[in-house]
């Protein structure tokens, strides 16, 4: 990590920019995204593990990816949305309309890789036009389902989306910390399947699996009145 030199003395000690790299080689990445992170941000202004494996996996499905409309929720420093710009998909960064600090990073992180990524406020579960106008063939969301009391919103506005384009799907990553019941519980209250599920660690390149911990898992999530034509198998 290297520290930025812009904006107060305070803030430069709590910001640093973090490169993320991606490609067979860890040597000569194919490509690499710089984040900017802040520390004094609760939640929203730093790169979590979730976030590295949704990447790497939206990375590794990167002919998927090219040229698909990609909205990304919850984004925060939007790793996962900016390798989806990065290798060909229309996106749009979403975070909670409220964090404007959040926003306003997305929008510079863009600038620094030099990407043109849509940057929109969308709290779950709150509806404006901004949101009806959304028609995503993937849906990302990296560390999303770790507040309990947000998860009917969280899955009101992904049905809503999925719904809103058919043969749609959201990817989700998370720390499997509870077991995966609840989660199933809240996609059969909201008419949703799981159409694949994989632990991190067994697509996650050995240099990366290295510095990650715990039972991270990634899910793949569509209507379940639809017939999907996801593969099961990685």
């Amino acid at each position: 990590m290297e520290g930025n030199s812009s904006g107060d003395p305070a803030d430069q000690l709590m910001t640093t920019i973090s490169r993320h790299h991606f490609g067979d080689d860890s040597d000569r990445p194919a490509i690499s995204i710089s984040v900017v992170e802040n520390m004094k941000e609760d939640y929203g202004l730093f790169v979590w593990p979730c976030s590295i494996v949704l990447a790497e996996y939206v990375w590794q499905q990167r002919l998927r990816f090219s040229g698909a409309t990609v909205v990304e929720l919850g984004a925060g420093t939007s790793l996962p949305g900016l390798v989806a710009a990065k290798v060909g998909a229309d996106v749009t960064l979403t975070d909670d309309a409220n964090k404007l600090e959040v926003l306003d990073n997305m929008r510079r992180v863009c600038h620094l890789n030099k990407l043109k990524c849509n940057i929109l406020g969308l709290t779950w579960g709150v509806w404006d036009a901004s949101t009806f106008s959304l028609c995503p063939k993937i849906i990302l969301g990296a560390d999303v389902l770790y507040d309990t009391s947000a998860f009917d919103d969280l899955f009101a506005t992904v049905t809503f989306l999925l719904q809103n384009s058919p043969g749609s799907v959201f990817i989700t990553t998370y720390h499997n910390r509870s077991g995966h019941h609840l989660i199933e519980f809240l996609m059969v209250k909201w008419g949703l399947k799981c159409v694949k599920l994989l632990d991190s660690f067994s697509f996650m390149p050995s240099f990366k699996a290295s510095g990650l911990s715990g039972n991270l898992l990634l899910a793949e999530i569509s209507l379940s009145s639809e017939v999907t034509k996801t593969t099961i198998s990685h």
